[in-house]
């Protein structure tokens, strides 16, 4: 009795009698004819119908045993950004129809199915559970439009691609799962070829390969990994090579000459399905049916040996003095300063050497606050380091910086001597009054502090090894002022077990906040430095409890601010910070004091309160 239904079962079947041949790229293809690069491609499916059958139907011309669905972001997470929440289903089960009606009984459809990403720079996670609903309810609408199969594509992280196979288990079609790779034979996630190829394998998925990725050549190398370790057919899509941008469109250089010569490698290291993603079109595909022969050739997977397996433990940070070394003996005091926003440093300087004499044990150093352009930090940290002798935490946001740029920017501050680190996501560009930039948010705070553990381990994050390792300090922020913060709780869970080494919270304000925070994080065993940020005025308290994320002041405490300014206002805001510090001693282990406006003779004052003596 077969497992499948009877085409899919075909499918299968003529698997073991020769190669077959995939489509290539919807997306890039719709955009060369036309389509504005600002529309949602799976929505086409609803608005313009014909131009997605028009694609389907020029892949069946040039050759294609296999047509994939235009379906690759229609699950809810992706389609809500943009308000199409409601037309899941219809949009995946049109995509199945369009792909079924342009097939035909004679070639097959596969529903396609990418990763499940969430908006950049947020710090919100999936539970499995949420995971799988949203794979589900995606997978289940392509089923209903008649697909013969699943193709989970493009996917970084291992154990979504084994839910999304999971899923297909119990719709009852087989699946084919390929991730994408970097040039390392890595996945984003640092997942290798080979253990992406042996997991997906043995979770039941009839074929396993990769996707997109940088071209034909680099995409050769990680299906040849593969082939090592598995003898389930490999399936490989690549890319038309990287793209180039011209007058507003990506091209991709690649003929279709050189795409079908790698085809043919491609089947000789163990491919039954090969197709194409970006860039790849209908002329390339018939190029490769020219080219690829008609039974499966024998022999040529290429042997290599596999690389060894990636160190689990991360390095640990050669021992140096650091100025966490007092923890426990005395309250550990930070102070934050801004850098310029222009490139006159005496000023900055200056107050670093003021803390320094008075015995701040840190200079944390923000980047860009309110996403407002400032001098840089990694180099103003290591003038300060360099010519004051005072540690320097260099704050590093995820908005500023693509996943090229981290790496490289953290590697050049290792170079230069500079070890700790507060990793932040950053406030978006919105908060800030600098018309003409953008956020990056490749990764956020979770993901920057996975990334310095895999340069303190002598790796990428991509798995590259860096002839050598880092041995970054890295911290992390918290905020303790929410009304509930069971979520914040399981991400600074995350960024601890990522690596975090201190903590520095927001500001507090409330008792009761500054209670919850010591009882609720009294198990983590590392630093945490309670935010302290004096208030300097009423209008000042105002301003941050309804425009500065991350911070809350109770009613209260802006009621006593209310109607001072000046030095009444200085005096009363100190006075409240004052009372907060009293409230923690012998409890709070450690202090981040944010003196507003740069006076840091309010840092200095608090200070000393919190050195004296019970």
């Amino acid at each position: 009795m077969n497992r499948y239904p009877s085409r899919s079962q075909r499918f299968i079947e003529l698997l073991r009698e020769r190669p077959l041949i995939g489509d290539g790229a919807i997306g890039t293809l719709l955009h060369s004819r036309g389509i504005a690069l600002e529309s949602n491609i799976e929505h086409l499916n609803l608005v313009r119908p014909e131009a997605v059958g028009r694609v389907h139907a020029d892949y069946c011309a040039a050759g294609a045993d296999l047509l994939e669905t235009n379906t690759f972001a229609a699950n809810r997470l992706r389609l809500a950004s943009i308000g199409l929440e409601k037309k899941v289903r219809r949009i995946n089960r049109e995509g199945a129809r369009l792909a079924r009606q342009a097939a035909g009984e004679d070639r097959f459809v596969a529903g396609a199915v990418g990763p499940l990403l969430l908006p950049r720079g947020t710090e919100q996670t999936l539970a499995t559970d949420e995971k799988q609903t949203l794979l589900r309810e995606q997978m289940e609408a392509l089923a209903e439009g008649g697909v013969d199969l699943f193709l989970l594509e493009t996917f970084a992280s291992l154990d979504d691609a084994l839910l999304g196979i999971a899923v297909a288990e119990t719709i009852g079609l087989p699946v084919v799962a390929q991730m994408a790779f970097l040039d390392s034979g890595h996945s984003r996630d640092g997942i290798s070829a080979e253990l992406a190829a042996t997991r997906l394998a043995e979770a039941g998925a009839i074929l396993v390969g990769a996707n997109c990725g940088t071209g034909p050549k680099d995409l050769l190398k990680t299906l040849q990994r593969m082939a090592v370790v598995t003898d389930t057919p490999l399936s490989a899509f690549p890319n038309a090579g990287a793209p180039e941008y011209v007058d507003g469109r990506y091209l991709y250089l690649a003929t279709p000459a050189y795409f079908a010569h790698y085809g043919v490698e491609l089947a000789n290291a163990g491919a039954a399905l090969i197709g194409g993603c970006c860039g790849i079109t209908p002329e390339h595909i018939a190029a490769l049916k020219q080219l690829l022969p008609h039974q499966h050739t024998r022999g040529r997977r290429i042997e290599i040996t596999p690389p060894q397996p990636r160190d689990p433990q991360p390095h640990q940070p050669e021992r140096r003095k650091t100025f966490l070394d007092s923890w426990g003996q005395r309250p550990i005091i930070t102070v934050e300063l801004d850098p310029p926003k222009g490139l006159d440093v005496t000023e900055i300087m200056a107050r670093a050497r003021e803390l320094a004499d008075a015995g701040i044990d840190a200079i944390s150093l923000a980047e860009n606050p309110l996403a407002t352009i400032r001098l840089g930090t990694l180099a103003l940290a290591k003038k300060i380091e360099d010519e004051v002798g005072i540690d320097v935490i260099a704050h590093m946001t995820c908005r500023d910086r693509n996943l090229i740029g981290l790496h490289s920017d953290l590697m050049g501050a290792h170079l230069l001597g500079l070890r700790t680190i507060l990793a932040v996501t950053g406030d978006p560009v919105s908060a800030g009054d600098d018309a003409g930039a953008s956020s990056v948010f490749d990764l956020n705070s979770i993901g920057l502090l996975e990334l310095l553990q895999n340069l303190n381990t002598g790796r990428s994050s991509y798995g590259a090894p860096l002839n050598g390792h880092t041995d970054f300090l890295p911290g992390a922020a918290f905020n303790p002022n929410l009304e509930r913060i069971d979520g914040q709780l399981t991400r600074l869970e995350k960024k601890i077990a990522a690596g975090a080494r201190f903590v520095q919270t927001q500001p507090v304000y409330a008792k009761q906040h500054l209670d919850r925070l010591l009882d609720r994080t009294r198990a983590y065993d590392i630093p945490m430095l309670v935010g302290i940020l004096p208030l300097v005025s009423g209008r000042n308290a105002e301003f941050l409890h309804n425009e500065v994320p991350g911070i809350s002041i109770p009613a209260e405490v802006r009621q006593r601010m209310q109607n001072k300014s000046g030095e009444e206002g200085m005096r009363e805001g100190l006075a409240v910070a004052g009372e907060l510090i009293e409230y923690g001693r012998g409890r709070v282990g450690g202090y981040y004091l944010m003196p507003p406006f740069g006076r840091i003779e309010l840092a200095l004052t608090l200070a000393e309160k919190i050195g004296q003596q019970p």
